[in-house]
C-alpha cells in the first residue's frame, strides 16, 4: 500500500495578497510546510500542483495547472492525474491549513490501511482537511472537482463511503486568508 500527498498550491490567494505557497510561517514556506507534514504523516511520493507562480519544491515533484485561474477543481484534477501508478490512495492537502498536524495524515493512512477509500479528517465533528481518496474514487473525484469545488462535492455525493477520522487534537485545521493570520510572516522568494 502506498499512500501519495498531493498539495494544493496553485493559487494566486487575491484575498491574501499574494500566492500563499511563496508566504513564510516561521521561517518555512507554505508549500514547503504542508509537504513536511504529508512526509511525516507517512505519505510517499508528494505531489504539488503550481499554477500561479513556479514552484521548486525539494523532495516532491511538482506538476503546473495551467487552468489554476478557474479554481481548486483544476488543481485537483491535474494532481490526481500525476499521481503515480503505484499509489493506492492519496491524502490531499492545502496549502493554505498550515496548523495540520502530521498526526491527521498518520490517522488518513492508517484509516486508508484498514479499508477507507474515502476519508475526511474531522475536528470535534466538524469536517475539516486533510482528505483521503482512494485510487477507485480518484476519476469520480476529479469529474466532479469544478470551479473552487475541491473533493467535497464529491464526498458529499458518495457519504456512506466516507469515513470520518477524528483528528481533533492533532493540530489545527483553519485555513489562511489573511496575512494577520501569521504573525510575523513574510512572503518568501
Amino acid at each position: 500500500m502506498t499512500v501519495a500527498g498531493l498539495v494544493l498550491a496553485a493559487g494566486a490567494g487575491r484575498r491574501f495578497g499574494g500566492p500563499k505557497a511563496l508566504v513564510e510561517l516561521d521561517g518555512e514556506r507554505l508549500v514547503d510546510r504542508m509537504v513536511r507534514v504529508l512526509r511525516a504523516g507517512g505519505c510517499q511520493p508528494l505531489v504539488v500542483v503550481a499554477g500561479a507562480v513556479p514552484l521548486a519544491v525539494p523532495g516532491a515533484t511538482v506538476v503546473d495547472n495551467p487552468d489554476w485561474r478557474t479554481g481548486m477543481g483544476s488543481s485537483l484534477r491535474s494532481g490526481l492525474a500525476a499521481l503515480p501508478d503505484q499509489a493506492s490512495a492519496a491524502v490531499v492537502g492545502l496549502v493554505d491549513t498550515p496548523w495540520i498536524g502530521p498526526e491527521a495524515v498518520g490517522r488518513l493512512v492508517q484509516a486508508h490501511a484498514t479499508g477507507a477509500a474515502l476519508a475526511v479528517a474531522t475536528y470535534a465533528g466538524v469536517r475539516g482537511h486533510p482528505v483521503l481518496l482512494g485510487r477507485t474514487h480518484w476519476r469520480g473525484a476529479a469529474a466532479s472537482a469544478v470551479g473552487d469545488s475541491g473533493a467535497r462535492t464529491y464526498l458529499a455525493s458518495n457519504p456512506a463511503d466516507v469515513v470520518e477520522v477524528d483528528c481533533t487534537g492533532t493540530g489545527d485545521p483553519r485555513d489562511v486568508d489573511h496575512p494577520s493570520q501569521i504573525g510575523g510572516s513574510s512572503r518568501g522568494s
